[in-house]
């Protein structure tokens, strides 16, 4: 089984993952916008160029993706904190490569530091509401 991470904006996502992108590298591998998708001719003219769907491979084995919300048709988004993004890369100098570039504008809750139970841990929420944790195990 696989885990991918999927996210929700308002308007923002790709945006959003063109900052993503930027600290992770790679190229989206889906970026598709509302307008692809049949009988869309009835969306306001403002949710036409939201994206329904982008992926951007972020590791081996796990791909980062998102859409728009449709406020038209009823969504609402409710930024909240019920979820993180956990990264575990394979070295300290990754994790504060991930950690510096993706909390550039954001706030940090827990800087990176080694932590009591023996990881180099850090956690934050970037300027797009998403929240992360970075955490690097040197025997993992």
């Amino acid at each position: 089984m696989k885990v991918n991470p999927y996210l929700n904006f308002d308007g923002n996502a790709e945006g959003a993952f063109l900052f993503y992108k930027s600290v992770f590298g790679g190229e989206f591998t889906s970026h598709m916008k509302m307008s692809d998708a049949p009988d869309t001719d009835k969306l306001p003219e403002n949710e036409k160029n939201r994206t329904m769907h982008i992926s951007l491979p972020i590791g081996k084995d796990t791909i980062l993706m998102a859409s728009d919300i449709l406020p038209s048709v009823g969504h609402k988004l409710n930024v909240g904190n019920n979820s993180y993004i956990s990264l575990h890369p394979e070295s300290k100098e990754e994790a504060d490569r991930l950690f510096n570039g993706l909390s550039e504008g954001g706030e940090i809750e827990m800087p990176m530091e080694d932590q009591f139970w023996g990881d180099y841990f850090g956690c934050f929420t970037d300027r797009f509401g998403v929240m992360w944790m970075v955490n690097f195990n040197p025997e993992f």
